[in-house]
């Protein structure tokens, strides 16, 4: 049973930073490829970044530049640093993975995802 379990969420001041952690369990880590989501009240999820086994990454437009992935294999943990938060970036954040290895690309294209975490939600204030 693969689970995936998010941390790091709160509440933060616009222009501060966060990071969130998503620790998977139940099947090998590394091989896959790791995303991470929001949805805001009212908004469909939508895709944030994304990174595969070899550190490769994709991100959404609207997050270039001031989120970074990455990835401890050895942990089993993927995280996402948010820096210059904007109160726009306010929402639930989930990570995903899939049962098979896939493509960040692939990843960023589609909200069906085999495996989701519970979510940490996100509050930025301006």
């Amino acid at each position: 049973q693969v689970q995936l379990v998010e941390s790091g969420g709160g509440s933060v001041q616009a222009g501060g930073s966060l990071r969130l952690s998503c620790t998977a369990s139940g099947r090998t880590f590394s091989i896959y490829t790791m995303g991470w989501f929001r949805q805001a009240p009212g908004k469909e999820r939508e895709f944030v970044a994304a990174i595969n086994w070899g550190g490769g990454s994709t991100y959404a437009d609207s997050v270039k530049g001031r989120f970074t992935i990455s990835r401890d294999n050895a942990k089993n943990t993927v995280y996402l640093q948010m820096n210059s938060l904007k109160s726009e970036d306010t929402a639930v954040y989930y990570c995903a993975s899939d049962r098979q290895p896939t493509t960040t690309r692939a990843m960023s294209v589609t909200n069906e995802h085999d495996y989701w975490g519970q979510g940490t939600q996100v509050t930025v204030s301006s």
